[in-house]
C-alpha cells in the first residue's frame, strides 16, 4: 500500500486495525442550495474489511457514495484513498488508483456472456487500447491473454459463477446479475469497492448467497467493501464496523453490538424491536478459497 495516513493519523476501525485506511472520509460537508445533505461526516475503511453504512431514506448515504467516488465535490472535508488526498480528483482517476463502485440497478449488456462481462471490465482497467478494438470490431474476445484468463476464471470461481460463464447475463435472475456486477467491479483488482444496496430486491436465499460471496471476497481477495444496505440484520451479520447516518449527520459508529443497542440508532432507524444478525449458512468452498487456505 502506497503513501502515508491521511492527515497523519492512523485509524483503528475493526479489521486491519492500525493500518492505513484504504478509504477515509474526514469531516465531509455537502450542501444542495440551502440544504445540508452531509454535515461533517467521517469514516474509515481499513484494509481487507467489510464496513456498513446504514440509515433511513434521505439520510445521505447515496450522497456520501457520490463524494467517495468523485461524482460529488464536498463543500468541506477531505477524501483519502490509499493515503493520498483525492478530494479534487475525477472518478476516472480514483478508479485507476483502486476504487470501484456498483449501483443499485445492475447495468447488463444484452447478449454478452457472464465471462465476457468480466473480460470487458478487466480490459477497461488493464488493456484500454484493446477494449476500444473490441468495441469496434467485436472480435477481441477470441484470444484473451493468460493473465486475463486467470483473473476471469478466479472471479467466476470466487463468486460461484463458473457454471454460468457462457450464459448471457441478461437472462439471469436479479440475484445472479448482482454477482456479475460485483465480479465486474473486482475484475480490475481494486483496493476498495463501494456496494450500493446489493441485496435490494433479492429473496432470502439470494441474499444469503450474495452475502456469502461478499464475505469470501474480503477473505480471499483481501478487497475492502463499503456496503450501503437496508437489510439491517444482514449488515449486522457481515460488517465489522457500521456507521449510521440520519438527516446527513453521523449519529453512531461502531461494531454490531454497539449499533444494535445504541439509543439514538433505535430512535432514528431500528425502533424498539430487537434486531438480530441474520445467520448466514456456510458458503460453498470454492477452488479459489481452498487454494488460499
Amino acid at each position: 500500500m502506497n503513501g502515508g495516513p491521511v492527515n497523519g493519523n492512523v485509524v483503528n476501525d475493526g479489521a486491519g486495525a492500525g493500518a492505513t485506511p484504504v478509504l477515509r472520509i474526514d469531516d465531509v460537508v455537502v450542501r444542495f442550495g440551502g440544504v445540508t445533505a452531509l454535515d461533517q461526516v467521517s469514516l474509515a475503511v481499513p484494509p481487507a474489511s467489510l464496513i456498513g453504512l446504514v440509515g433511513p431514506n434521505g439520510a445521505g448515504k447515496t450522497t456520501l457514495f457520490g463524494v467517495c467516488s468523485g461524482l460529488l465535490r464536498p463543500a468541506a472535508g477531505r477524501v483519502g484513498l490509499l493515503g493520498q488526498d483525492v478530494t479534487g480528483l475525477s472518478p476516472q482517476r480514483r478508479a485507476r488508483l483502486g476504487l470501484a463502485r456498483t449501483f443499485q440497478q445492475p447495468e447488463i449488456f444484452r447478449g454478452l456472456s457472464v465471462a465476457d462481462h468480466l473480460r470487458l471490465a478487466y480490459r477497461a482497467r488493464h488493456q484500454r487500447s484493446r477494449l476500444w478494438r473490441d468495441m469496434v470490431t467485436g472480435g477481441g474476445f477470441r484470444s484473451p491473454g493468460r493473465e486475463e484468463n486467470e483473473r476471469v476464471d478466479f472471479l467466476l470461481d470466487l463468486l460461484t459463477l463458473t457454471d454460468l460463464a457462457d450464459t448471457p447475463a441478461d437472462v439471469l435472475p436479479l440475484g445472479t446479475t448482482r454477482l456479475v456486477e460485483v465480479g465486474r467491479a473486482l475484475a480490475g483488482g481494486p483496493q476498495v469497492v463501494l456496494l450500493d444496496e446489493p441485496l435490494s430486491g433479492l429473496d432470502p436465499g439470494e441474499s444469503t448467497h450474495l452475502a456469502a460471496a461478499l464475505r469470501r471476497t474480503v477473505d480471499v481477495e483481501g478487497t475492502s467493501l463499503l456496503l450501503v444496505e437496508h437489510d439491517v440484520a444482514m449488515v449486522l451479520s457481515l460488517c465489522s464496523t457500521i456507521h449510521v447516518l440520519d438527516f446527513g449527520r453521523q449519529i453512531a459508529s461502531g461494531p454490531p453490538d454497539v449499533i444494535r443497542n445504541d439509543p439514538a440508532v433505535k430512535a432514528a432507524y431500528l425502533g424498539d424491536a430487537p434486531v438480530e444478525a441474520t445467520p448466514t449458512s456456510p458458503a460453498p468452498v470454492s477452488t479459489a478459497q481452498q487454494e488460499n487456505a
